[in-house]
């Protein structure tokens, strides 16, 4: 088998064309657990309490935990489907499975019989295997490389990868992005997975609350290079840093930010943060932000006015009563 992109895989995947055994490797747990929640599709809703089982590798620190996970997957494997054209079998945290921490005569007859599992697949079951990482020079991942399709996660290769990650990683945050705002925050990031992963972050911060991200949402994130500053705002009120801070803000209210949003991300902050730098001063930031809050919604002053004078008395709060940084 090759080695092939997760956008090749959906591919397969959409054409009910999938291979026998995938091998997902990867650090970026959100994308592989989606890709992997994906081969769900190749089995009928109604069907798949029947037809799809997850297996969670996790503790196989002794030869008859080892022998006894590899007893479940084989069984698992080789049951035929329901009522369905195939079954699904994922094993997350394959890793264990595929690199086993203990010999005793136990694990080494495991080991051969899952040996045998990859080497003669069961042609009714699609086999996904989930891992961090794979020593590439052990016999394991040698005969995959033979047997499995091999997919690297966290490697995107176009913009259509990065569409489908950012899609991803808002949807494992409880949040839905409309494709026009994650098809325009792919454009503008491209590959580059670091500026992708803080742009979400960043959007998922200035967009708490709801339930969508809109493209507009998208916009005010997406807006001009100057503001392309990660967590800025939030992190100089963190450190008490008024002046930062407030330059910042500006930034942001002149990038075009909704007035309410920024006040979004400020008490992001004294909620997140504030409890363990600054317990001393809590509760009268909780008492700025909902007065804001207050001010905003009911014209009770000039809205870039009121958000500095927040975001001054905040930094001033954090630096007299907070505990020093480690």
């Amino acid at each position: 088998m090759a080695s092939s992109a997760p956008a090749a895989v959906l591919k397969q995947i959409a054409a009910n064309q999938p291979d026998p055994i995938y091998l997902i490797l990867g650090e970026d747990e959100i994308e592989k657990s989606a890709l992997a929640h994906e081969f769900e599709a190749l089995v009928e809703e109604e069907l798949r309490p029947f037809n799809v089982e997850r297996i969670h590798a996790g503790d196989l620190s002794s030869g008859d935990k080892f022998a006894a996970a590899v007893s479940s997957l084989v069984s698992a494997t080789r049951t035929l489907p329901m009522m369905a054209p195939c079954r699904v079998v994922i094993v997350l945290r394959a890793e264990a499975l595929l690199i086993p921490k203990r010999e005793s005569e136990a694990a080494t007859r495991a080991l051969e019989a899952l040996e045998a599992l990859l080497k003669e697949p069961e042609p009714q079951t699609i086999l996904v295997l989930v891992a961090a990482s794979m020593d590439r020079r052990s016999r394991m991942f040698k005969l995959l490389s033979k047997q499995a399709t091999i997919v690297e996660c966290g490697v995107l290769y176009d913009v259509s990868d990065a569409e489908r990650w950012i899609k991803a990683r808002a949807g494992a945050a409880g949040v839905a992005i409309e494709p026009a705002g994650a098809r325009l925050l792919a454009q503008r990031d491209g590959t580059d997975v670091t500026r992708l992963r803080n742009d979400v972050d960043r959007l998922m911060l200035y967009a708490l609350g709801q339930k969508t991200v809109t493209v507009d949402d998208v916009r005010q994130i997406a807006g001009p290079e100057t503001l392309h500053d990660d967590w800025a705002m939030t992190n100089a009120i963190e450190a008490g840093d008024g002046a930062a801070a407030l330059r910042q803000l500006a930034l942001i209210l002149d990038g075009g930010a909704a007035p309410e949003k920024v006040l979004g991300q400020i008490g992001w902050v004294v909620r997140s943060k504030f409890p363990a730098l600054a317990p001393g001063s809590l509760k009268a930031a909780i008492d700025a932000v909902f007065r804001t809050d207050v001010d905003l919604k009911s014209s009770g002053g000039d809205a870039r006015i009121l958000l500095e004078r927040l975001v001054a008395e905040l930094c001033t709060w954090r630096r007299q009563r907070g505990y020093a940084r480690a």
